[in-house]
């Protein structure tokens, strides 16, 4: 779009949300606008603010904007990282996009960094400022890119600000007060649309607590789109179906099996360009790919756990923190001892649970960085170890996430542990995940506990408030959540998975196993060991089918 004057241009992808009241402010200042398009907005806000015009956004957004009066190229990513921007300097040219095939389409060589491969195999994406090829890099999340006079300049616009522990809020009504009234702003704003939407509900607290908030704005029914699993321990229908039934929303359910898994990899592959192995980007590509059909955009309830501590790694911290006032001898010659015995004893069901407990008391009992490292969804060291030929030049995964948490090393555990799961993992992990997914299928995601006033505010609030006990988002069952079925309330945490555990087992997925292999192909990876894990996975010793699936998606991109 052009700016009347046609001094300014801009390509954009995204959503400001409170472009009507930015778009009002600035008709106060005299400007006019012939749209009701938000990207007008932005034309009129760097106009009047010029680059800290992104200060007054709330929204998502990678835009980049040429000045024609100044000379100025100016490119921004929104807050969070909902919005993808990918850039390289190469052969005395400036190239960027939504996506990196559009930089090998340009030209950019297609050459893997393998050096990056113990991070991925850990943490199952490539974080940003990396991506999987040479020369290409991602916009952080939160900055801002500047090219005038020769030079590029790249700023952080924006970051969270963690107090200490001692500075922490602690008067929860307050708290909570706050926290009710952004949520449904949050929401109101987010539903503001000229084209049908809906909303995505699993059978979890936050999908169930939007799909209320928006049942409050909504004069007609709440479309809602859940997918579920044959395997029962994974299906979360019921419990969507009781949120759909309560708040009489016109509900519909997907199934995923290994049929549809075996039509959609090589789909998600392409439209993810890089690896990435987060398993449940399937059942969101299907799931939207799905809801296309019957809305243009969904709210979602992706955020829900960095925003209020829903996940259970923070009760592992807390759990972390009573294990250290046992004394060393007590953790290291008795008790670890002694579960690691029952653990070689049990069978079947108790042996899971023993595992499980094993590892539990294992990491609790290690140093903080350890333990973030050993609870990354995708390989241990170990088998990174065995699997990973190249013994050369490897950021290894302990060192880069020792890097990123740099900017909060001297805050507490809770802090570090809010920072990795909001600046790293949800942008590059979670947020990625649906954008491509949701893209690829041209479905809008909105995602309301991603307002970043929410986060400024839940970012100051102590661990002890936001956790009470162990019990998880404390703040979100005081408020919308308690208008849900009492039964989610009381349901233990369940994520978005596959049923990985059974399918690498299934004689029905040889083509899952023929596409694992294959990523020995590349000549880094080891096909003895992978052939190693597989037999252990088979026999029960251990579960590695979320890991497993890395090397799936692997293979599709690098062959």
């Amino acid at each position: 779009m052009f700016s009347d004057d046609r001094q300014l241009v801009i390509v954009y992808n995204g959503e400001i949300y409170n472009y009507i009241e930015l778009r009002d402010e600035l008709k106060k200042k005299g400007y006019i606008f012939n749209t009701k398009s938000d990207t007008e907005v932005i034309l009129n806000a760097y106009r009047e603010w010029g680059m800290s015009c992104v200060d007054t956004f709330n929204g998502v957004w990678a835009f980049a904007l040429w000045d024609i009066q100044n000379k100025r190229l100016f490119c921004s990513r929104d807050r969070l990282g909902e919005k993808p921007f990918f850039y390289t300097f190469y052969d005395n040219a400036f190239i960027f996009g939504s996506e990196i095939k559009a930089l090998f389409s340009w030209g950019i060589p297609r050459q893997f960094r393998w050096e990056l491969l113990d991070i991925y195999l850990s943490l199952t994406y490539i974080p940003a400022p990396y991506t999987f090829f040479n020369n290409i890099n991602k916009l952080l999340p939160g900055h801002s890119l500047c090219i005038e006079n020769g030079s590029c300049k790249i700023t952080k616009y924006w970051d969270i600000n963690f107090p200490m522990d001692s500075e922490m809020r602690t008067d929860e009504n307050n708290i909570i007060k706050e926290f009710e009234q952004l949520l449904f702003d949050a929401v109101r704003i987010r539903m503001r649309s000229d084209v049908p939407y809906g909303a995505f509900l699993s059978g979890g607290l936050d999908s169930g607590s939007i799909v209320a908030a928006m049942a409050k704005f909504s004069q007609v029914p709440i479309k809602t789109f859940t997918i579920g699993f044959r395997s029962d321990d994974k299906d979360e229908r019921p419990y969507a179906r009781m949120v759909a039934q309560k708040f009489k929303t016109e509900h519909s359910e997907l199934l995923v099996d290994l049929e549809n898994t075996e039509k959609f990899l090589p789909e998600i592959a392409q439209h993810y360009d890089e690896p990435f192995g987060d398993p449940s980007a399937l059942p969101t590509y299907i799931i939207t790919n799905a809801a296309r059909d019957h809305v243009k955009m969904c709210l979602s309830g992706d955020g829900g756990d960095e925003v209020l501590c829903g996940y259970t790694v923070y009760q592992g911290e807390k759990f972390s923190a009573l294990v250290m006032l046992f004394p060393g001898p007590l953790r290291n010659f008795f008790i670890q001892p002694m579960i690691t015995g029952f653990r070689h004893l049990s069978r079947g069901y108790f042996k899971r649970v023993m595992l499980r407990a094993d590892a539990v008391w294992r990491t609790a009992n290690m140093d903080f960085l350890g333990r973030l490292v050993d609870k990354q969804p995708g390989f241990n060291s170990s088998a990174r170890k065995i699997l990973i030929t190249s013994k050369g030049m490897v950021y290894s995964v302990r060192d880069y996430i020792a890097d990123a948490i740099t900017p909060v090393k001297n805050k507490s555990n809770y802090t570090k542990l809010d920072y990795w799961l909001t600046k790293i993992s949800l942008p590059d992990n979670m947020l990625c995940k649906v954008d491509r997914a949701s893209m690829a299928n041209s479905l809008e995601v909105r995602a309301p506990f991603l307002d970043y006033r929410l986060i400024d505010l839940m970012s100051k609030v102590h661990i002890n408030v936001k956790m009470k006990g162990f019990q998880r988002k404390y703040i979100l069952r005081q408020t919308i959540a308690r208008e849900l079925p009492s039964s989610l309330l009381k349901r233990h945490k369940q994520g978005f998975s596959m049923p990985l555990r059974a399918w690498f087992t299934d004689p029905d997925a040889s083509f899952l196993l023929s596409k694992t292999k294959m990523s020995a192909d590349s000549g880094y990876i080891s096909l003895k060991a992978i052939n190693h894990l597989l037999e252990r996975h088979r026999s029960g010793s251990i579960d590695v089918g979320n890991a497993l699936w890395t090397l799936t998606v692997l293979a599709c991109v690098v062959n």
